[in-house]
């Protein structure tokens, strides 16, 4: 039996390492073809809505900023995993629930929201941030939000 030479098991090895990217490039495209105004909408969540599902349980927040910035301020029910770490960490999210993407001005959060949606994820990012949810969350809104029974 003749063992392939190195350029062919080159070629092989580079086929399997460009076909995944091939495939992801191609999702993206099958995705910006199918993007409508419902879309533009369902992409986005708002604060007051994220809470209600994440009080039922339905909804997982990301926050994907550095971990300098989660260490300085950050929501205590979110997830951290930034952006520059998100391929690597997929398994951390739950394919069960909405995934909720968030930062303070959502440039990121777009980022990892488009990622996620072509990995296979249902994706939303929060359009207030979290600055916006930090907003909501005060007073009685925050107490309320803690200590609400878990459905």
């Amino acid at each position: 039996m003749k063992t392939p030479s190195i350029p062919a098991a080159f070629l092989a090895l580079t086929l399997f390492l460009v076909l995944p990217a091939t495939s992801n490039a191609d999702k993206f495209d099958e995705y910006l073809a199918g993007f409508t105004y419902q879309e533009r909408k369902a992409m986005k969540i708002e604060s007051k809505e994220l809470v209600e599902l994440l009080q039922k349980g339905e909804a997982q927040l990301i926050d994907i900023r550095f971990p300098e910035e989660f260490a300085a301020w950050r929501m205590g029910f979110a997830k951290n995993i930034p952006l520059n770490e998100l391929p690597s960490r997929l398994d951390e999210l739950d394919k069960n629930k909405l995934i909720v993407t968030a930062c303070p001005h959502n440039d990121r959060s777009h980022i990892a929201r488009i990622f996620l949606t072509t990995k296979g994820y249902r994706t939303r990012y929060l359009h207030d941030g979290l600055i916006g949810l930090a907003e909501l969350l005060r007073g009685d809104t925050a107490r309320d939000f803690f200590t609400a029974p878990a459905q």
